[in-house]
């Protein structure tokens, strides 16, 4: 862990959402006029989406499982170095996964590759990490161990598998019965590499909806922020001004010394009263250091 040169890693699995709180580190960023390196953990998958078609069917032939959230389809130990080279000297490499056409058009090159990786030597304020594997350990590699911010975003899990069959269904075009297979293939990988970093967090932001989803894989619709709460947790609450958090927020409550919880539609504005003393915090022992 480093005061000079920070980490900061927002984890959590596909469709969890991350990307709010990456909105939230975004506005803290702004207005503290932090200049951060955004590293994204798409970028540490082993294969490109050709080569992981194919793996997976390689894999199965040898009767064993493959997916995005294994040790087998991820470089774990490029996660570990780029973290440890930030923390010690503020420099790392960094490559991207193109996503779209829209992303893919300015490298000349297709959805699903790859950019070449960079050395990235210009000077930056904090490392900030957003994907999968931000606290992942496996074997001898802990990714954790060089954060000096961990953030868990983690929803009900049958609400995770909602939000997952409409934004595959709707956004990629994928059947019913291939998203169920694909949630099936994950559930050894979600045990053993997801689910155990959530125990690491500093923070962890749980989305708990309020209407049934004991079925996930007939909902309609996905619930709304409205039809949720939003379970915090505190890994060490010492320092945290709860009386505060909750004269700022309306309808929340304290359900143990280390949790608030706070209406679905707040989560934004709850992560950013939380986050922005914390990377305030980080950046004046940054200066000191």
């Amino acid at each position: 862990m480093s005061a000079k040169h920070p980490v900061i890693a927002v984890t959590g699995s596909s469709g969890a959402g991350t990307t709010t709180v990456k909105n939230a580190f975004e506005h803290i960023f702004f207005r503290e006029e932090i200049n951060p390196l955004i590293i994204e953990g798409d970028s540490y998958h082993r294969f490109d989406r050709t080569e992981m078609k194919v793996a997976i069917e390689k894999f199965a032939k040898e009767g064993k499982q493959l997916s995005h959230f294994g040790p087998e389809a991820n470089h774990f130990d490029l996660i570990a170095e780029t973290f440890k080279s930030y923390g010690e000297t503020g420099k790392c490499k960094r490559r991207y996964y193109l996503h779209s056409d829209e992303e893919a058009e300015p490298y000349n090159q297709k959805p699903g590759e790859f950019t070449a990786w960079q050395d990235i030597d210009i000077d930056t304020d904090v490392l900030f990490y957003e994907g999968l594997h931000g606290g992942v350990v496996a074997g001898d590699i802990d990714v954790s161990k060089y954060v000096d911010l961990l953030v868990g975003v983690v929803p009900l899990v049958n609400l995770e598998w909602i939000q997952k069959i409409h934004r595959d269904n709707a956004q990629r075009g994928y059947s019913a019965e291939a998203i169920v297979d694909t949630i099936l293939r994950r559930m050894d990988d979600y045990v053993h590499y997801i689910t155990p970093q959530f125990s690491k967090t500093d923070i962890n932001f749980q989305r708990v909806p309020t209407v049934d989803t004991s079925n996930p894989f007939i909902a309609r619709d996905i619930p709304t922020p409205d039809e949720s709460f939003i379970v915090i947790r505190f890994r060490d609450p010492k320092g945290v001004d709860f009386p505060y958090l909750l004269n700022m927020i309306p309808n929340s409550f304290m359900s143990r010394r280390n949790t608030i919880v706070v209406p679905g539609g707040k989560m934004g504005f709850a992560m950013e009263l939380i986050l922005s003393p914390k990377i305030h915090e980080m950046i004046e022992a940054k200066r000191k250091a």
